[in-house]
C-alpha cells in the first residue's frame, strides 16, 4: 500500500481521467504486489516500462524512481523508516523532513548510479528547497499520516499536526475565495499560508479538510467567478470573490 500510494501521488498531476488511466497501466505492469515488483526490479522491468508515459513523465523516469525505492526497501524496510531519519518532532512542520527526504533520495541516485539526475526524476521528487508547494508529496504524506475514511494512516511515527495542506490550482483558488490565502500562485509560501489558516480552526489536524474542499474545485469546477450554481455551494456565504 505504501509503494502504491507513493507512485499514485507521484503521478497525481493533470486531469483525473488521465491519472487513473496512467496508474492502471503502471500497476498492470507491476502485478499483484507493487512492493514485490520494486524489490525484484531489474533491467527487464525497465524494458517493460520503456514505453510508459504520463504527460511528461516517461518510463525511464519511473524506472529511475523504482531503483531508488528498491534500495530504500532493501535497506530500511519501508519508506516510513527512511523518511523518519530526517524527521524531528520539534520542527514546526513537515517541511524540513520533506526536504531531507528528497535530498537523500536524489543522493542515492548520485551515489549508486551514474551520478546524473534527470529532469523527470527531479520532478517526481521536487523539494521544498525549490520553493515548490510539493503538492504530490504532501498528498502522499496526508494519505500515510492521517487516518479516516479517506486517508490510510499507515505511518504511526509522524504527528498529523505537522502536515502541510496539498496545494494545487483548485485548492489555491478555493482558499483564496474563502480568505485563507492572499496569493494566486501555487507556491510553498501559499501552501504554508493556507495551512496556517486551517491550523486556526484545528491546530492538531490542518490537512483534515483538504479532500472535501478539493472536490469543490475538481467536481463542481469552481472558477472563482459568480455563476448561478454558486447559490447551491456550501462555501457561498464565505466567498470573497463572488463579484469578481
Amino acid at each position: 500500500m505504501e509503494i502504491a500510494a507513493f507512485l499514485s501521488a507521484a503521478l497525481a498531476y493533470g486531469r483525473v481521467a488521465q491519472i487513473e488511466k496512467s496508474l492502471a497501466e503502471l500497476f498492470s505492469f507491476m502485478g499483484n504486489s507493487p512492493s514485490g515488483f520494486v524489490l525484484k526490479f531489474s533491467a527487464a522491468g525497465r524494458k517493460k516500462l520503456k514505453n510508459f508515459r504520463h504527460r511528461f513523465t516517461g518510463g525511464d523516469d519511473i524506472s529511475d524512481l523504482l531503483e531508488l525505492l528498491q534500495i530504500v526497501l532493501k535497506k530500511f524496510g519501508s519508506i516510513e523508516t527512511f523518511f523518519t531519519l530526517g524527521y524531528n518532532s520539534g520542527d514546526e512542520n513537515i517541511i524540513p523532513a520533506l526536504s531531507k527526504f528528497c535530498q537523500a533520495m536524489l543522493q542515492i541516485r548520485i551515489t549508486n548510479y551514474d551520478g546524473k539526475i534527470s529532469r523527470g526524476l527531479k520532478y517526481l521528487l521536487v523539494s521544498p528547497d525549490d520553493k515548490s508547494a510539493c503538492k504530490r508529496l504532501n498528498l502522499f504524506l496526508r494519505w500515510m499520516v492521517r487516518s479516516d475514511d479517506v486517508d490510510m494512516g499507515l505511518w504511526k511515527s509522524i504527528d498529523k499536526s505537522k502536515l502541510i495542506v496539498p496545494i494545487d490550482v483548485h485548492m489555491a483558488r478555493l482558499c483564496g475565495i474563502i480568505g485563507f490565502s492572499s496569493g494566486k500562485n501555487v507556491s510553498l509560501k501559499t501552501a504554508l499560508e493556507i495551512t496556517a489558516g486551517f491550523k486556526k480552526i484545528i491546530p492538531t489536524d490542518p490537512a483534515k479538510y483538504d479532500f472535501a474542499l478539493s472536490r469543490v474545485g475538481i467536481i463542481e469546477n469552481c472558477s472563482g467567478k459568480l455563476r448561478p450554481q454558486c447559490n447551491d455551494c456550501v462555501l457561498y456565504s464565505f466567498c470573497e470573490r463572488g463579484d469578481n
